[in-house]
């Protein structure tokens, strides 16, 4: 919360459409990659200038350019100047603390994601948001960082598998969406392995660290819903709208995608019943090893109370206690206090508190 504060202040009193990136700096610089390509051909480059992409744009070809880098403010908007994107859309592009959305501007649909992936080396969720412009016949999506996921997109054009080549950029969308999804399931299945291992743990061996395990699932979690449920809402607009950059043929699978996002939430919302209940679970296990400890630390003070009260009489020492002369007194009253020790551990043990 303190470093959304401090983000958002670098906006506080500035106009609206003001560019300036709001984020962290994920990227040394900015990497353009650029891919034009038809049923029949595909051309694969990489941009030193963002200037030498714009002769695509009115290009009958598919065009797809993937901005790598949000923190050249100059470059982003020269983007917009050509492409003809509204102020408030190139904000939103710098602005990497949007909510999953879906702006109609008549020629192009302005669709904003988080991307979400674990971190192999500390095995932690990592996020950032992709913005994407759709066009009639180009496609323009920004990262905060070189690392995605969309590899096998770039697979799938250089080999012309499935029908990607062969669809329009509206189908290039859905595909850029689809494996933001599908990745969703990736971080799920780490999550859900985590867990399993904290259910185990609470079992045999609760520990301090396990409180904290659970708290920080937890957080991933709500991160998580806050990511997909909007996203859910954005891909039912595409599926529903009346854009005409939204085929038919790609609304058929806009709505397997919508499936794909409702079995992420119920799976999200499961998980985050369990770790509800984990938490409790914990909390009781806690309470009932403390429980556990007092009743044993009770029956020794109940045990001592009566010995420590006989000790206490005999050892008054005065002058003329009778018993104090006995030559078996000592025996007889060590005896005694065994004997009532043992009796009164035999007493507890038949009511079962022990």
């Amino acid at each position: 919360m303190i470093g959304f504060k401090k983000k958002m202040f670098k906006k506080a009193g500035l106009p609206p459409g003001t560019l300036i990136h709001v984020g962290e700096k994920k990227a040394e610089k900015i990497r353009i990659q650029l891919f034009d390509y038809d049923e029949t051909h595909v051309q694969e480059r990489e941009l030193e200038k963002i200037e030498d992409c714009f002769p695509y744009k009115d290009s009958p070809t598919v065009t797809w350019i993937n901005i790598a880098g949000l923190h050249q403010v100059d470059v982003i908007e020269k983007v917009g100047n050509h492409f003809g994107l509204h102020p408030l859309v190139l904000e939103d592009i710098l602005h990497t603390d949007q909510r999953p959305k879906m702006d109609d501007y008549d020629d192009y649909l302005f669709i904003v994601t988080k991307m979400l992936y674990n971190d192999g080396d500390e095995n932690r969720l990592l996020a950032e948001q992709v913005s994407i412009v759709l066009g009639p016949n180009y496609i323009i999506s920004f990262q905060e960082s070189e690392k995605d996921i969309f590899d096998q997109i770039r697979d799938r054009l250089r080999k012309s598998k499935g029908r990607i080549r062969k669809m329009g950029a509206d189908y290039l969308a859905y595909s850029l969406m689809d494996a933001i999804v599908d990745n969703y399931f990736i971080v799920l299945e780490r999550i859900g392995g985590e867990i399993e291992l904290l259910e185990e743990e609470l079992v045999t061996d609760p520990k301090p660290d396990t409180s904290q395990a659970i708290h920080l699932l937890k957080h991933e979690m709500i991160f998580l819903r806050k990511s997909v449920w909007p996203l859910r809402e954005t891909i039912n607009v595409l599926e529903k709208g009346e854009s005409d950059l939204i085929r038919e043929k790609t609304i058929f699978f806009l709505r397997d995608l919508y499936d794909h996002t409702i079995q992420v939430i119920d799976t999200i919302e499961t998980f985050r019943d369990m770790l509800s209940g984990m938490l409790d679970v914990y909390l009781s296990s806690v309470s009932n090893r403390m429980n556990e400890v007092m009743k044993v630390l009770t029956i020794m003070a109940t045990i001592f109370i009566p010995l420590t009260f006989i000790a206490g009489v005999y050892g008054m020492n005065f002058k003329y206690m009778p018993e104090l002369e006995w030559p078996w007194g000592y025996p007889l009253v060590a005896g005694f206090m065994i004997v009532l020790g043992i009796g009164m551990m035999v007493w507890f043990r038949h009511k079962r508190w022990l």
